[in-house]
């Protein structure tokens, strides 16, 4: 009984001092175990190569390395990170309940996913852009696509975007993951695959030099820090994080990493971008 009634005294301490941090501003408590012991649960994805994928056990890719230094600054050692998978269809639904203090998945800013949550950030500025064979230089651009059969996953609109404004007589392939699309374009099924240039170039590195990124995005897609809708304070501290990420050099340290050998780079114009969202 003793013992129960020093975890529970245990437990109460900490929620006084949570309580206590938030009314005078001191850093986020995150998550507690049972135990008591400190944890951040973070949201990401588990699937794409370059940003963040689940290997042996291990997380590993550029948004997972931005997830990392974020909760460093904000107190966190890595061994009280826990990572999660973030769907793209439930990551609302898990920062409405609770699930997770905050979600970096290739998660974009827009205003209708900001009617259920905020943001922070933006980390990166992403462009819609194209995958090929790196011994094809028939297809420079999304308007050389016509008669070409384009690979992209489905529920997403990137293909749309391109038969509808450059290549109207594209042939449009679907498929349930980013990898099922570059085995199709590696066995010469399809001609290209089109998401945002950042993945293309994830997935154009672990093909070991077998594919390219064509290098010349047409649209801008903004990777912010989905968090709990309101979170002002919490979105100052990871603004914060972000631009000392890139002062500091880390930020296109871990860009070159998760992109190694694609000869990829972020678009200038956009990146490195200036994190001010939700801090108002």
């Amino acid at each position: 009984m003793k013992h129960r009634y020093k975890k529970g005294l245990a437990r109460k301490a900490i929620a006084m001092v949570c309580a206590a941090s938030a009314l005078f501003g001191m850093a986020a408590c995150g998550s507690s175990s049972a135990d008591g012991e400190k944890k951040i649960r973070i949201g990401i994805k588990y699937d794409q190569p370059g940003l963040g994928f689940k290997k042996s056990g291990t997380f590993e890719g550029f948004d997972v390395d931005v997830a990392r230094y974020v909760a460093n600054q904000l107190g966190y050692t890595d061994a009280e990170i826990e990572f999660l998978e973030a769907p793209s269809k439930q990551r609302e639904a898990m920062l409405q309940n609770g699930d997770v203090d905050m979600i970096l998945a290739t998660y974009s800013i827009t205003d209708e996913r900001k009617n259920a949550v905020s943001f922070a950030g933006p980390y990166f500025v992403a462009g819609q852009d194209l995958l090929v064979r790196k011994d094809d230089h028939s297809i420079n651009g999304p308007e050389d696509l016509n008669g070409k059969r384009l690979c992209s996953v489905t529920g997403s609109t990137s293909a749309a975007t391109v038969k509808e404004k450059f290549a109207s007589e594209v042939q449009l392939m679907e498929q349930p993951g980013y990898a099922e699309c570059a085995t199709a374009l590696f066995s010469g099924i399809v001609d290209a695959v089109t998401t945002d240039d950042i993945i293309l170039a994830g997935l154009a590195s672990a093909s070991r030099g077998k594919l390219r990124v064509v290098g010349k995005p047409f649209t801008q897609e903004y990777y912010g820090v989905g968090i709990k809708k309101g979170d002002t304070a919490l979105a100052k501290k990871i603004n914060a994080a972000i631009a000392e990420m890139i002062k500091d050099g880390s930020w296109e340290r871990a860009i070159a990493d998760n992109t190694e050998g694609t000869s990829y780079t972020p678009n200038a114009e956009y990146n490195p971008p200036k994190p001010t969202e939700g801090e108002k």
